[in-house]
This record gives C-alpha cells, structure tokens and sequence, in this order.
C-alpha cells in the first residue's frame, strides 16, 4: 500500500514538474484567465498592519486614558486641563499616530504614489479638533479609536485563532528504538526515514509512518476531522499528530518530518491567510484611493460651508473634522478578511482544507460540477451486487459451488476476488491447488471435477436464462465473472463498485442550486450511466483518459462558466489544476493537497455541500457588512451636514459600525446546521 501510494506522489511530482514547478501559480493564471479571478497575497488593511509594539500600546493607552479622567474630573485650570488632554490624545494614541504616519510613508515610497491608510484620518481629525481649541473632543477621539482598535484586533484573531491553534498540535518529540532495544527521546527534526518508533498508549504520533508491530485505535480528527477513532495494526499508515489510543505500537518512519500531511496541512492554512478573496482584495486596493479622496473633499467641505450653508469657519471647520471621522473607511475595510479566515477555519474543523479565501468566496459561483467516478461517487472497491445459478440447482448444491468458488478466490489478488469473498458467506472452507493463468482466469479440481472462474469470452454460454441475465447485469453497469463445471456454466456473479453513502443526497444539494452535474469516467459510459442513474446526475462522459480530462473541463467552462473538479488527486490531476476550484477527495493523503486548490480530509462528499453552503453564506455576510459600512458613512456624513453630530459621538458610531462588521464576519465560526 505504502509503495503504491509512493508510486502515486512520484506521479503527481512529475506533473508538477512538467508544469513550471508550482500548481499554485498555474492555479492563479488559470482563474484569472478564465473568470477574472483576483488573487492578492498581501494581507493588510485598515485595521490590521503588521506592527510589534509589544504591550507598549496597552500602557500608554491606560496612561492616557488616566491623563483623560483627571483633566475631565479635576478642578484645574484650562491649560494644565488641555495639556492633559494633550497628554491623553498622544499617549492612548501612540500607536495609531505612529502606524499612520509610518504607513502612509512606507507605501507612498513603495508605490511611487500618495498612499495614505485609515489611521492617518483620525490622526488629523484629532490635531485638526486641538487647532480650534476643542482639545477634550480631540482626546475622546483618540481615546475611542484606539480602544476600539485593540477589540478589533481581538475579534480579528479570534477568527485565526481555530487556524493558528493547530500549531499547538505540532509534536516535538519521540521515542526511538535503539539496536538494543532500548528508547530514547529525541527532537521530531531529528527523526529519519526508517527509524523504529516506540508509541505508547495516550501519545501523540510523532511523523507519519507504518505500523511494524501491535495494533490500536488512533484518533484522526486533527487531520480529517472525523471524531470516531480509526484501528490501525500492522501495515497501516498512521500520520503525525493524530492521537493514540489505548493499544501500543511500533512504528517505521516513512517520512521527513517537515514532508509530513500535517506539516503539509499547516503550510496549507497559512497560506489560506494570505490569498484572499476577491472582494477582500478590491477592497484592499480601493482603501488609499477613498483616503484620499477623503483628504481631498474635507478641505473642500470647509471652504464651501460658509458659503453655502452660512457657517461660521469655526463651526465649518469643526465639521470637517466630524466629516473626517465618520468617512473614514475602517468598518469598510474589515468587511471580508475577518469573515473569510472565519469561514476558512470552520472548514478546517470539518476537515474541508482551502489554499485561500479566494477559492471559498469563488465556490459560491460554481455552476457546474465535474466528479471522478471511482473513489469520489463511489466506494472505489467493488462489491457483490447479484448472482446467477442454473434454476435447476438445489440451494445446497449453490452452496457447495459458492463454497468452491470463495475457495479458488482466496488464492488471487484482485478486487474482484475480495469482493467475492466478502459477498459469499461460506459452510466449509476448503483448501484448493487453484492456478491462475492471465487469459484464462482460475482453474481447479476438486472431487475429479475441474471448475473455472473467468470472464466471458472463456465460455461458451447457450442457457438462454442465462445470457438473458448476463446482459441484464452488464446493462446495471456491472462487471460479470462466470463459474463452469468441466466446461459448462453453471453460475455468474455481477460486481459493481456502488455510489458512496453520501453521493446522492449531495447531487439532490446541488440541484436544488442550479448547478450542472458531470461524471468524468475512464469506465465505459454504460457503467457509468449505471450509477448516475442511481445518483442522478445530469451528464455522464465515459471512456475517457486522465490526459483527456482536463480539455472536458473547458468545455464545461465554455459551456456553463464557473466549474469546480471532484477527483481523487493522482489520474485527475490535469483537470484538477484546469478547473476553477479543484477539490481533492483527500482521505488523509499528502497527494492531493499537492494538487488542488481544497481538500476534503475524508471522502465524505457532504463536507463538498457543506463547503458551498459556507461560500454561500460568507458572500452574503461579506456583502451585508459593505452595504451596512457605506450606509453608515452615508448616514453620519448627513447628519453631520445637519448639525446632528459631533467629534466623539461620530467616533463612537464610526468604530460601533466596524465592531458590528466584525461580529458579523465571526458568525462565520460556528457551524452552520445542515
């Protein structure tokens, strides 16, 4: 299993390497070819720069904010009161006019062009309110703001919190076996391929490898999210910082650590914070310009005051500062990136892995779906669906043959032959000499009878029943193998690999949505017209080759527009990367979150509905929040032009407006219900 799935990630490297060593800049190119996707990979905005200040911030802004009361409660005299406000305006305002002014420096450099940022328009709404002498109202504006600012940063990391908590998981140690048998405890990074590892029950795995000894049950849901434990013995692949449980291994090291799935996974989430969606980046883009036209209009809004609504200068410069605050675009710009990482960390915990917030937002388009048959609607091994005896054989005498045939079956490795042997149950295990010649199938004697398993073109079948029932089964889209005795038919079993559990109520989801269902199969179409009939899927395609895949895929792009891509990583890899969003039917495997742009840790198609629904939903949240954030600007620059504002209440609107915003985006945490 290991050397097959070794086999498997060579192939995938291959493809990687033949294109340009990096699937995610192909991924990129792609959607902003075909569907003007927006891809940015600097994660800033208003609220959210990436300063250090340590606690320094904390402890000025309490400083300030008791400079503040004392000035405000105290009998003292208006200037040592307006230099404590003073105090309190650059103290509990520190950072914010250091990231303003620090900012708009940097990026006006780094851009070649004037590129001012939210905290500089409170900075000069501030000193503008101490210029006019209103130095209590400058304070409380900054005194706000800033209070404001560190409760949106702490609703922002509540949202990376779910991501950056998986880093905790990450284990450091483990126990090596000696040549004498003997344990030692050693750094993870220390670990090489083929150590012997000592696991006991209650650990932590250390890295990903093989079970060479004992057996136990491991919880995996740090990986697929599934809370049930999985029995693992001998053979069995376990993975780095799942959890064991009560049993004791030992383990063989299969992997470096830092190749490991969940150093894999955690490579994965941090990258997902830092490709955003496509709001969250024009967004992002549109800040500078807004500022400035801010900056622009305000000077303007003084002079034409007295003008046109007879103003006094002071009052008319007073509203401008008011102007300056409430069109400030803080609640804008914490309209997307706070909902996005919400909703990118609830799918992690479902086991739904995204390489960014621009695949999630754009999952909410998708108007059609390609699924790979085998292993993505179906089980990916067959199973014994019917059987057919001569009508004349007594139950006893078909069971003697079906204790015959799980006997010869028992010698050959295939799937077919396991499926028989799970799908007969047996009276009397038998011990056979079976040979098994390729063109000929399984041949044996038994009793001086000689009885042979094979396809149909080693018989000679005139039964009309029988060939009657044969094209009936290969109609089901199944695959039929027939049993003789001493050259005559006697029996057939039809096999098929069946939909999965959860294919057909996802196909129903997606109907219910409008959206356009492909099966892309290498089968022959009549098999998978079979199980597309059972699951109800729109089209089927079948016979196709992998290298085929992907130019189907642009067809159903040209046809229907947005498509996302269900396949399991490996032969659909060309279309993987050819799709809008390529999803991976994962199951715990490093193969496909090499290739495609999400993962379903579990081949658990609901978690695929689950993640449109979340798409779905982050779109609707995203918007309200725009929609909500102009409209609260709109509404306090009104108010302001009518007298109904001032300094700190139109701060406190303002920053109210962006917590609202924020919360709004967190919703996004919690699961929604199915």
């Amino acid at each position: 299993m290991y050397n097959e799935r070794m086999n498997k990630y060579s192939y995938i490297r291959r493809y990687h390497m033949s294109h340009n060593h990096s699937t995610h800049e192909h991924n990129h190119d792609k959607h902003d070819h075909n569907h003007h996707h927006d891809h940015d990979h600097s994660h800033e905005h208003g609220h959210s720069h990436d300063h250090d200040h340590g606690a320094l911030p904390v402890y000025l802004f309490f400083g300030g904010l008791g400079a503040f009361l004392i000035a405000l409660l105290a009998p003292l005299s208006p200037t040592i009161k307006a230099v404590l406000y003073i105090v309190a305006m650059l103290a509990s305002g520190y950072h914010i006019i250091i990231e303003g002014v620090t900012d708009t420096i940097s990026s006006t450099k780094e851009k070649g062009k004037f590129t001012p940022n939210v905290h500089i328009l409170m900075s000069l709404a501030a000193v503008g309110a101490s210029i006019i002498g209103n130095f209590e109202e400058g304070a409380l504006l900054i005194l706000i703001f800033a209070g404001a600012h560190f409760l949106e940063h702490y609703a922002e990391d509540r949202s990376k919190r779910e991501i950056t908590s998986l880093l905790n998981l990450n284990p450091t140690e483990a126990r090596r076996l000696k040549d004498d048998g003997t344990t030692e405890t050693v750094q993870v990074t220390d670990l090489q391929i083929g150590d012997r590892l000592q696991v006991l029950n209650g650990d932590q795995i250390p890295t990903d490898g093989v079970i060479i000894e004992g057996y136990s049950s491991i919880d995996e849901s740090s990986i697929n999210g599934e809370s049930i434990p999985r029995e693992k013995s001998v053979g069995d692949e376990v993975f780095g910082s799942t959890m064991n449980g009560t049993g004791s291994f030992v383990m063989e090291v299969t992997k470096d650590s830092s190749e490991t799935l969940f150093a894999k996974i955690i490579e994965l989430v941090n990258q997902s914070q830092s490709n955003l969606s496509r709001t969250a980046t024009k967004i992002q883009k549109l800040e500078p310009t807004y500022v400035t036209a801010v900056l622009i209009i305000v000077p303007i809004f003084i002079l034409l005051g007295p003008v046109i609504f007879g103003w006094s200068w002071y009052l008319s410069f007073y509203r401008g500062m008011v102007f300056l605050t409430v069109a400030s675009p803080c609640a804008l710009a914490a309209a997307a990136v706070p909902a996005t990482l919400s909703a990118i960390s609830n799918l992690a915990r479902q086991g739904v892995l995204f390489k960014g917030g621009s695949f999630l937002s754009n999952l909410s388009d998708v108007k059609a779906v390609a699924f790979d048959k085998t292993g993505t609607l179906t089980n990916g091994k067959p199973v014994v669906t019917d059987s057919y005896f001569e009508s004349h054989l007594s139950q006893d005498q078909i069971q003697a043959y079906k204790d015959i045939i799980v006997a010869m079956e028992k010698t050959a490795n295939h799937p077919l032959a396991d499926a028989i042997i799970k799908g007969f149950p047996t009276n009397e295990s038998l011990k056979l000499d079976v040979e098994n010649e390729i063109g000929k199938g399984l041949t044996s004697t038994y009793n001086n009878k000689q009885y042979q398993i094979g396809k149909q073109a080693l018989f000679t079948i005139t039964n009309e029943d029988m060939i009657a029932k044969s094209e009936a089964f290969a109609k089901e889209g199944n695959t039929v193998v027939y049993f003789a005795e001493d050259g005559v038919v006697l029996g057939m079993i039809a096999m098929m690999d069946i939909p999965n559990d959860y294919a057909k109520a996802v196909i129903e989801y997606l109907h219910t949505q409008n959206i356009h269902t492909v099966m892309i199969t290498g089968d022959a179409e009549v098999t998978g017209q079979a199980v597309a009939k059972q699951l109800g899927i729109d089209e089927v395609i079948g016979n196709v080759m992998p290298e085929n895949k992907a130019a189907i895929v642009t067809q159903l792009q040209e046809k229907h527009g947005v498509v996302a891509m269900l396949g399991d990583g490996v032969n659909d890899a060309p279309a993987l990367v050819k799709a809008d969003i390529g999803f991976a039917m994962g199951d715990g495997t490093d193969i496909a979150i090499d290739v495609a742009d999400a993962v379903l840790m579990k081949n658990d198609l609901t978690k695929f509905a689950y993640a449109h629904k979340v798409s779905k939903k982050l779109n609707r949240i995203v918007w309200e929040n725009v929609i909500f954030s102009m409209f609260i600007v709109a509404l306090l620059v009104v108010l302001n032009v009518l007298g109904k504002m001032s300094l700190p209440l139109g701060v406190i609107a303002h920053e109210g407006s962006t917590l609202v915003v924020l919360f709004n985006g967190l919703r996004l945490l919690k699961k929604i219900n199915e």
